[in-house]
């Protein structure tokens, strides 16, 4: 059974700020990743073909597919590293409330991807109107 996560993208007001971020993150030799404090309890479910689903301005709109998770120290602090493919991938956007650290989310709540040629900001515009009762 596969299991993903949802993450919150601080700071982000789009998804070309979050790409944007992470290629800075690559160019200095960490690869596409995300380094959170907590342990996933459900890794294995996780790593079954899990994806990490970014909240960018309030909705869920871009995926990214798990690589691996990683123990690593970071100042002196043990903490996982969430290896991601470089691809993200838009999904039919999903409001979500703030939240802090990391949720889990079922493959059956998950929102779907969008048919190509749709972009991330497209769908951020679409959850925007679906929260104001406009769609």
């Amino acid at each position: 059974m596969t299991v993903h996560l949802m993450k919150v993208a601080v700071g982000c007001p789009d998804v070309q700020t979050l790409q944007s971020r992470q290629r800075r993150f690559a160019k200095s030799g960490g690869g596409i990743a995300h380094t959170t404090r907590m342990w996933p309890k459900r890794a294995e479910e996780i790593l079954a073909g899990g994806s990490l689903y970014w909240a960018v301005a309030k909705s869920l709109c871009v995926r990214q597919e798990i690589l691996g998770l990683e123990a690593v120290t970071v100042d002196g602090t043990p903490k996982c590293r969430i290896k991601l493919d470089a691809a993200l991938v838009p999904v039919r956007a999903m409001p979500r409330r703030p939240f802090q650290g990391w949720r889990y989310l079922e493959t059956s709540d998950a929102p779907p991807d969008l048919p190509k040629g749709r972009s991330a900001d497209e769908a951020a515009l679409d959850a925007m109107l679906l929260e104001l009762g406009l769609m």
